[in-house]
């Protein structure tokens, strides 16, 4: 209410998630300032009254093939999905650590009550979520013991520096706050802003228990792997402090149903 078609526009086209979607303006003025108006307002088309119904249904399919070519012939995702595998190919004992976050995080979004677009962006930021790490040098990355602090201080740094490496990306803005938010405490002391609680966004808030569950029960260069009834208890241990409790308790259900044998069984491919 109060609107008018060019500040919708400008609004869809401002927003970080919809700026993508075609528009096309419909008036009855087809003078040279009210295109120009459309224009900064960031109309894709423009249709004058009264509207041919055939050529209205023509344009609006070239702008949506357009908008779907546009989403799948984005290369730098396909390589920066690439460099996710190659960060974790320097380490053997994470090797397929990045895509279990993605599908333990799919799934618990999915149980939280998500669907179509919002799980598609869950799996891609699980996926994503340490990609900074291919900027950690190898001797703190590796470490076999305790990392010092000053390295502790190096190691916090690959969450931002992600998130730097994919915002050149025209999806970034659906799955950056999963990249740089996914060490964030549900106390405030986490990294790299210390939000806590519900200003952590909910992507990294599910990210964060698909994380630790899957750091924990694999082996790692500094600890044996815990078994699940372990892993579960330290979550719970965790819940309110360093975790959103409601996606702890989540999740707890989920292992118990199975879920990751599941995810074990499935094929490990970016594709999916």
């Amino acid at each position: 209410p109060g609107l008018d078609g060019l500040a919708v526009c400008a609004r869809l086209k401002a927003h970080p998630t919809r700026r993508l979607i075609p528009v096309v303006l419909v008036t009855a003025f087809d003078d040279r300032e009210t295109k120009l108006r459309g224009l900064e307002a960031g109309a894709d088309d423009f249709i004058s009254r009264p509207v041919d119904a055939s050529e209205l249904r023509a344009r609006a399919r070239v702008l949506l093939r357009d908008r779907a070519l546009n989403l799948r012939l984005d290369g730098a995702e396909t390589i920066i999905l690439t460099l996710a595998r190659v960060v974790e190919t320097r380490d053997l004992y994470t090797v397929h650590h990045s895509e279990r976050v993605g599908r333990f995080a799919r799934e618990i979004g999915r149980a939280h009550g998500l669907h179509g677009d919002d799980l598609t962006v869950l799996y891609q930021g699980g996926v994503l979520h340490d990609i900074g790490k291919a900027f950690i040098p190898s001797d703190i990355l590796l470490k076999s013991g305790p990392l010092t602090d000053a390295e502790w201080e190096v190691m916090r740094t690959h969450s931002p520096q992600g998130a730097v490496i994919c915002e050149p990306l025209r999806s970034a803005a659906f799955f950056l706050p999963v990249i740089r938010h996914h060490h964030e405490r549900f106390d405030g002391r986490g990294y790299p802003d210390h939000l806590a609680g519900a200003d952590i966004p909910l992507g990294a808030r599910i990210a964060a228990v698909a994380d630790a569950w899957d750091a924990m029960v694999n082996e790692r260069p500094y600890r044996t792997a815990l078994e699940h009834d372990q892993a579960l208890r330290r979550l719970r241990e965790g819940a309110g402090t360093q975790w959103d409790p409601a996606f702890i308790q989540l999740f707890g259900e989920l292992i118990e149903s199975g879920l990751a044998d599941r995810v074990a069984a499935e094929a490990l491919s970016f594709g999916r």
